[in-house]
């Protein structure tokens, strides 16, 4: 089992985030803890012992050691034994900070640096300078930090070879173990909505940014590259987890009347106003063994796990047997893997068209 904790608190608003976060609602930070302690004692029983803990954004960093004092206290009986406890942070914390969250058993961290060029940082609308980013990560290796990744951004308006290649070779310098590099999606709700003038279309650019990247980490996952990041595996390989907070999801096994199982996801109130009022209140979706099939594909396809090979019906093998043919996909005993993770859209809507 996973746990997923979600902080909607930020500093600023990035122009392209589509993630649940508010940067206005800061005096609602005390209240918060409280629901969150509520929705916690309502979904996790006592003798739940979680494998890995995400706690994402919104910011993490923006909430105080405090915080994270109560809710390490809070759910301490379940992580017991786990690997992995990951936090992610702005690239401009304190020292300070990120030695007393140590201290909370914290073995990973995730700064969302995007890019270290300062005219890049303004036009994503990023509250830290690229110096900021390099002293905060430097500070993380000092307080202790083995386990250290960056968030990289690609296929913006201002990208070009020159700018990329001194994104990385900053990268490269640092004491990082992990890199996500994400292209850049124009999505409803966020500043840049409707304006495709933002993201540059290059596919040359964008895999040569990627093989870049790979000539110093290994790739496990589309976006991904460097030590695995075990709570992130685990979603790919549909493992059940548990989400706190506004607007996290939740993913977990429904027992039907005749004992056989289904999957179901749950979704808590994004609104944090109304999740303050209700954290226990959901809405659910309940997955058939085709939408299963499909994700288990999908996932499969833009990561290292692949999938088995007899998920599929008659009419799907001979088409991933094309593929495989084309040196598109490969076959290890009874498993299916991808040579291009970059493939993964079209290869499962091939597959299973």
């Amino acid at each position: 089992m996973l746990l997923y904790i979600h902080i909607p608190f930020c500093d600023s608003k990035c122009n392209y985030c589509a993630f649940n976060s508010y940067t206005n609602i800061n005096h609602l930070k005390k209240e918060y803890f409280n629901a969150i302690r509520k929705q916690y004692l309502n979904d996790v029983k006592t003798d739940t012992q979680f494998k890995t803990l995400f706690i994402g954004g919104g910011t993490p960093s923006t909430m105080k050691e405090l915080f994270y004092e109560k809710l390490f206290k809070l759910i301490e009986v379940n992580i017991k034994n786990i690997k992995e406890i990951t936090i992610e942070a702005n690239p401009n914390v304190t020292y300070e900070w990120l030695k007393e969250i140590k201290n909370f058993g914290i073995n990973r961290i995730s700064f969302g640096v995007q890019s270290f060029n300062e005219k890049k940082l303004k036009f994503l609308n990023r509250n830290h300078s690229p110096l900021q980013a390099v002293k905060s990560i430097e500070n993380a290796k000092k307080a202790g930090f083995e386990n250290i990744n960056l968030d990289l951004i690609y296929a913006t308006a201002q990208d070009n070879k020159k700018l990329l290649e001194n994104d990385l070779n900053t990268a490269f310098k640092l004491p990082v173990t992990h890199i996500s590099a994400y292209s850049l999606t124009i999505e409803k709700g966020t500043e840049w909505e409707g304006d495709y003038s933002k993201r540059k279309e290059d596919e040359d650019l964008e895999i040569w940014f990627i093989n870049k990247i790979k000539e110093k980490f290994f790739q496990y996952e589309i976006s991904n590259f460097g030590n695995i990041c075990l709570h992130n595996l685990g979603y790919w390989m549909g493992k059940e987890y548990i989400g706190i907070g506004a607007g996290a999801v939740g993913f977990k096994k429904w027992i039907m009347d005749n004992g056989k199982c289904k999957m179901f996801r749950y979704y808590t109130q994004t609104n944090v106003k109304e999740y303050l009022k209700n954290p226990t209140k959901y809405s659910y979706e309940k997955l058939s063994d085709e939408d299963i099939k499909k994700e288990k594909i999908f996932l499969g396809l833009r990561s290292i796990i692949g999938f088995d090979e007899d998920i599929f019906n008659k009419e799907e093998k001979e088409r991933v047997k094309i593929l495989i043919n084309e040196n598109k996909l490969y076959k290890e005993k009874n498993k299916i893997y991808s040579n291009d993770f970059l493939l993964a859209d079209a290869l499962t809507s091939f597959i299973i068209s």
